[in-house]
């Protein structure tokens, strides 16, 4: 690996992370959140923070590597799009506190992580395998997101 290519992969990674812990800083759910009522499923809140850091270890490493082969191809641009939708999210639940259009994002956000694999499938299917747990997450997050708005009707 060339050392720009390192740089890339190192700022891509560390930019990922840092800008995930600074939103989720900025709209940490509180009290708000711990009243609604939630599905017998959702995980306890100490897990969030060890899965999204793992997730966005991986968003990152592949953000590099289809940065480093082709900045100007769909990639890249599915790629900011659904970190951009990814970022939205927890402002749009939490700080709006609007699960309903907070489902909206994460259904925008899912459909640009699926077209991601599908279209790095062929061209870079290291990004596209990394991308498989973060679309299980947030399909999860998803039913979770969902679930909630249905038992909280405003």
């Amino acid at each position: 690996m060339s050392k720009s290519n390192a740089v890339t992969l190192i700022l891509f990674v560390v930019l990922t992370v840092a800008g995930g812990s600074l939103v989720g800083f900025f709209s940490m759910p509180g009290p708000w959140y711990a009243a609604l009522t939630k599905p017998w499923f959702n995980p306890p809140n100490w897990i969030f923070g060890p899965v999204w850091t793992a997730l966005y270890i991986l968003i990152g490493i592949s953000g590099a590597r289809v940065w480093i082969r082709d900045r100007h191809g769909p990639l890249p641009r599915l790629w900011f799009t659904q970190i951009a939708l990814n970022f939205l999210w927890p402002l749009v639940f939490f700080t709006a506190r609007r699960p309903d259009l907070a489902l909206v994002v994460l259904a925008g956000m899912l459909v640009s992580i699926l077209a991601f694999i599908a279209l790095a499938w062929r061209r870079d299917r290291p990004s596209a395998l990394m991308f498989l747990p973060y679309a299980l997450w947030v399909s999860f997050a998803g039913l979770l997101n969902a679930t909630i708005w249905w038992l909280n009707p405003v």
